[in-house]
């Protein structure tokens, strides 16, 4: 078996030979330690005085709060199962998707990036949404989801289980178990957080200038232990500076994240289809599937430059009919 056979996770996402780690690394961890290094040098040049440390007084949210979020636990959790059930996607493209949907329909969509909990909820949703979801073609077809459950595939065919329709009838036992085990992982993940959040929170608390270097420390060493090359540090840097430029300038990284992680996925797949058909771009038009995911995504290309109009129309006839009833 060859190298580009085998379902690893960082074989599987290859970018003209580097791997796509060192640049989310890059892209994430490295330009916010950036922002925090220009920050710092801010606070300095500015006097400003130091944050004072905020203690938890409430654990649990209020029934207010709970009511303004729950439409967008709905909504990022059906968002996280449905990319779940997608092979090849993960957490990451979830997290970014329920997040972007969340800030397309909240009401105030400019709380979103100051601390908004919608904004806290809907990626959290999103991406614990994604282990259920990537169990369902795992279950029924046999292809594992994401990295996660392609080790519980190898661990159900030591125990002698086939995985496909028919394990549905004859192991139902089984089945049963996993299901009874996913509701009670869950319900344990909420105790647990629940219990330990004033924990948690104690790293807001430790000082920037601590905090900066120990984050360029563990990017260079993550970025190198990939492929124990020093390349893939400087394609971290390099992303990085990239990544933190594009911050400055009020850029989203979702897109680009999305567009590396499925970028090579697209393409495969795409020249594999054209392979099968002999380059016949018809059958993307043909095909009942293919025409329902292409009316999705043009939907969702047209919908955000369609709707602020719709929205503003509606408003101003609003303001109208308000003018002529005064």
């Amino acid at each position: 078996m060859t190298a580009g056979m085998r379902f690893t996770f960082d074989s599987f996402y290859l970018m003209g030979g580097i791997s796509f780690v060192p640049v989310l690394v890059g892209l994430f961890a490295f330009s916010q330690a950036l922002l925090g290094i220009e920050e710092n040098w801010k606070e300095r040049m500015e006097n400003a005085p130091k944050r004072p440390r905020t203690k938890i007084t409430r654990v649990l949210p209020t029934w207010v709060d709970f009511r303004r979020v729950l439409p967008t636990y709905i909504r990022s959790s059906v968002i996280g199962t449905a990319i779940g059930s997608i092979p090849g996607t993960g957490g990451d493209i979830a997290s970014f998707v329920s997040y972007t949907e969340a800030k397309r329909w909240s009401k105030h969509p400019e709380e979103f990036g100051k601390g908004s909990i919608e904004g806290v909820s809907a990626p959290e949703a999103g991406a614990n949404s994604v282990a259920g979801g990537a169990m369902v073609p795992l279950m029924t077809l046999g292809i594992p989801g994401d990295g996660a459950t392609a080790i519980m595939m190898g661990a159900f065919m030591v125990q002698g289980l086939q995985l496909g329709p028919l394990l549905f009838t004859e192991h139902p036992v089984e089945v049963n178990t996993i299901f009874i085990g996913l509701l009670v992982a869950n319900l344990m993940m909420g105790i647990l957080g629940f219990s330990s959040i004033r924990l948690f929170t104690r790293v807001m608390s430790v000082p920037r200038n601590l905090l900066v270097p120990i984050i360029l420390v563990l990017c260079t060493v993550g970025a190198y232990s990939v492929n124990n090359t020093m390349i893939d540090v400087f394609v971290m840097m390099i992303a990085g500076v990239c990544a933190y430029v594009l911050l400055k300038l009020d850029f989203s990284m979702s897109p680009v994240i999305i567009g590396i992680i499925l970028g090579p996925m697209v393409e495969g797949n795409l020249r594999r289809s054209l392979i099968m058909s002999d380059g016949d771009f018809s059958i993307f038009a043909t095909s009942p599937v293919c025409a329902i995911f292409l009316m999705i995504a043009l939907l969702t290309l047209t919908i955000p430059v369609i709707g602020p109009k719709i929205k503003a129309r509606r408003q101003a006839r609003k303001a109208a009919e308000r003018g002529a009833d005064a």
